[in-house]
């Protein structure tokens, strides 16, 4: 990373006696953020082509032995450009430049160098963290510190709406498992409110309306936070009364009352990073890449990881699935599918065995398919009972179950059932990633935290859930119902953060292993086809099943046996939250262009497509395939039915 610097303490315009005022702009000259310590007290705004998208907000934070939202001076202020290029295979675009403009604020507090907030200013983001300095005293200097809270706030604009996800009570839900980010979410909803009474988690996405005209919206704005590692807690969104919301720690509840809920760090120290993402339209928010803009690895990759494709039995045949003879059909057809592996989810330990297992696992191997283990994350915060338990939570035990799985080849893993965001909890999401590494191990989790710069910061995590994810779907008709709005949400929020493994794209008309009973699909197969470009993970398990090769229509599987799990390039087309989504993919030089309907009308367009070429394409629509032929203006017409989709691929 590139960072140029230029101190500014004169470009500071005083506003009163004792106060000062900073504008930072993008590179563009679009976006801009101000900051101020009018009063003693930190605060910011946000605004976007003149409009505000983030009023007066408050900035700071207590730490057990100083108060650092009062009684604060911006001494001067370090203006400069930061630049960044890389590539990753593991998110929504394979090669990012990264450009921002930099202001550090020192600030100071009875006379000392306090902190320093840090803002970065892109052309579609806004990022913000604290560097906390030690304090000399009589007694000597303090090195260490615990951040009791942040007031870090967030003020909307009159007019706003929030599309949120409730953060759920501590030691809840199935086996007292949450909160693990699996609620629905509540769309265009007035703020004002907090939940369940705990607030939201992360991301939030909010359409904003212009202060001065409440009627018209100015756009819509994303908060999230990134760089979390076991330096820190997993924070939420908590409302604090109309349109003001600021940054929660975790509850105290979580992982059964082990472990505080605010942060220890050394000093110095850099929080994580604040963002808020703004754009007139969805674009910018679909489109951001601002998770990882804003962190590095953390290691190097022990080896050249690769992706791709996969089966998994659990989702349709549950528990009983996880069979030596079931596992093996699986492999087969993974292997007939062109698919580089198999998850094999809970119980394998006691129903198919360790050396069984082994066997499994070299069978994949002969027919070119590596497996993925599930694991229960499981120590001492949460009742799920199933295994294997108990070999996640402690260094040797984990690092000796990780050696056997590097001599019998297994891929990688899926690790389940954290619940909580504590900094012990933390910890151990880092832990488990950088010992996996060690053994050329790829990392799932599931039942989860949100990731937050991940894919970057360890090189061989690949996603997490975080997200009502397709189990689901084979729990309750409810969800197969709604399984259209949410994923129009899902496209829109959770997935435009961190890759998500939602496990989908189901072909079976029923969630059974003989496709007659469970629950009913209330989508049609395009929409599983589309659901597997729109929902990006670099390891994708399908819920496909070995009937779908002689059930299922003869293109879709085709088409499942294609399309890519890495990308190059992503583009925001149309949508709204909970009712359409409409964006395009490359993969090298060949773009998907997909679409999902959820209103309870059918969604009929005239889309323009600047990324096709003229000529032939091939559309995946009303349930066929067929050609179609892309003229000069690079316009498609779609017609999609509730429930439905599409997919064009040139």
């Amino acid at each position: 990373m590139k960072t140029t610097m230029a101190v500014a303490a004169l470009l500071l315009t005083a506003m009163t006696v004792g106060a000062t005022e900073k504008r930072l702009d993008s590179p563009d000259g679009r976006m801009a953020v101000t900051v101020s310590d009018d009063g003693g007290r930190l605060v910011y705004q946000v605004s976007r082509g003149g409009k505000v998208f983030l009023d007066k907000s408050p900035l700071g934070l207590k730490l057990n032995f100083d108060d650092l939202t009062q009684g604060l001076t911006v001494k001067d202020c370090k203006v400069g450009t930061v630049s960044d290029e890389y590539t990753l295979k593991t998110i929504k675009q394979g090669h990012v430049s990264y450009e921002a403009t930099e202001g550090v604020f020192q600030v100071e507090k009875d006379g000392r160098h306090a902190m320093d907030v840090i803002f970065r200013v892109s052309n579609r983001d806004v990022a913000f963290r604290y560097q906390l300095y030690p304090k000399k005293g009589r007694g000597g200097e303090t090195l260490v510190a615990v951040v009791e809270s942040e007031a870090s706030g967030f003020r909307l604009p009159d007019g706003t709406t929030t599309f949120l996800c409730p953060q759920s009570k501590p030691m809840g839900g199935f086996a007292r498992t949450a909160p693990s980010y699996e609620t629905g979410y509540s769309l265009d909803d007035a703020m004002g409110k907090n939940g369940w009474g705990e607030g939201y988690t992360f991301p939030c996405l909010f359409k904003v309306g212009s202060a001065a005209t409440p009627a018209q919206p100015a756009g819509w704005l994303l908060i999230s936070e990134t760089g979390t590692d076991g330096g820190y807690v997993g924070c939420r969104l908590l409302n604090e009364g109309g349109a003001s919301y600021r940054i929660g720690f975790p509850q105290q509840g979580e992982m059964n009352g082990v472990g505080s809920v605010t942060p220890a760090v050394s000093l110095p120290s850099a929080t994580p990073w604040r963002t808020i993402t703004c754009g007139e339209t969805l674009e910018n928010v679909v489109e951001t890449t601002v998770p990882w803009d804003l962190v590095q690895p953390k290691y190097k990759a022990s080896k050249d990881y690769t992706y791709g494709k996969g089966s998994w039995s659990w989702i349709i045949g549950m528990d009983s699935s996880c069979n030596f003879d079931e596992q093996k059909r699986y492999i087969d057809f993974s292997a007939q599918m062109g698919y580089r592996s198999v998850l094999i989810d809970a119980f394998w330990d006691r129903q198919i065995g360790y050396e069984r297992m082994a066997e499994l696992a070299r069978y994949g191997r002969e027919k070119g398919v590596g497996i993925f283990l599930w694991y229960n994350s499981n120590g001492r915060w949460n009742d799920a009972p199933q295994t294997p338990i108990g070999k996640m939570d402690k260094s040797a035990v984990r690092r000796h179950e990780m050696a056997w799985m590097q001599k019998n080849g297994i891929l990688g893993i899926k690790v389940d059932f954290f619940g909580g965001d504590k900094q012990a909890m933390m910890q151990i999401y880092e832990d488990i990633l950088t010992d996996a590494n060690d053994f050329g191990i790829q990392v799932i989790f599931h039942g989860c935290t949100l990731p937050r710069g991940w894919e970057r910061m360890f090189p061989n995590y690949v996603a997490s859930e975080a997200v009502l994810a397709s189990e689901n779907l084979h729990f309750g008709q409810g969800a197969c119902d709604a399984e259209a709005r949410n994923g129009c949400t899902h496209t829109f929020i959770r997935n435009t953060v961190g890759s998500m493994d939602f496990g989908g794209s189901a072909l079976n008309k029923r969630y059974s292993a003989d496709n007659q009973h469970g629950t009913t699909r209330r989508t049609t197969d395009v929409y599983a086809l589309a659901t597997a470009v729109l929902f990006q993970s670099s390891v994708q398990h399908f819920a496909l099943a070995p009937n779908n090769l002689t059930d299922a229509p003869s293109w879709a599987v085709d088409f499942m046996k294609q399309v890519p799990t890495t990308w190059d390039e992503v583009q925001f087309i149309d949508g709204y939250p909970g009712q359409y989504a409409i964006i395009a993919r490359r993969c090298g030089t060949t773009w998907y262009v997909a679409g999902i309907n959820a209103t309870d009308q059918p969604l009929r367009r005239t889309l323009t497509l600047p990324m096709l070429n003229a000529g032939s394409a091939r559309l995946y629509m009303a349930d066929k395939m067929a050609d179609v032929k892309i003229g000069k203006k690079q316009q498609v017409k779609i017609d999609m039915p509730t429930g439905g989709g599409f997919v064009i691929v040139q």
